[in-house]
């Protein structure tokens, strides 16, 4: 199962960390690995060309953990749409994601 943990601090995204494999098939043909890390990718990639400063991410075996350092508009509306499209892949697949 994919894990995904949202940090707020007040009305402020500040931490998204996705763990895990969903399992929903094999590796390499898992569908909804794919679009967790084509909505997370795309998200990340979109933030960064604006603003390089306003993101850090690390990618390991495990998954990814992205801190966000900036509270400006642009930055949190792309990363709340992020969250919206993942809890969207959650009603769909709950038995293969789960975000907190």
């Amino acid at each position: 199962m994919i894990k995904v943990k949202v940090e707020k601090k007040d009305t402020y995204y500040t931490k998204v960390n996705i763990l895990g494999h969903a399992m929903y098939d094999d590796f390499g043909k898992d569908i909804v690995c794919s679009a967790v890390s084509s909505i997370v990718t795309t998200t990340v990639n979109g933030i960064i060309s604006l603003d390089k400063d306003s993101l850090v991410y690390t990618v390991s075996k495990e998954g990814m953990s992205i801190k966000i350092n900036s509270n400006d508009r642009t930055t949190q509306v792309l990363i709340r749409n992020m969250i919206n499209l993942l809890k969207e892949l959650e009603n769909d697949y709950k038995e293969y994601i789960q975000i907190n």
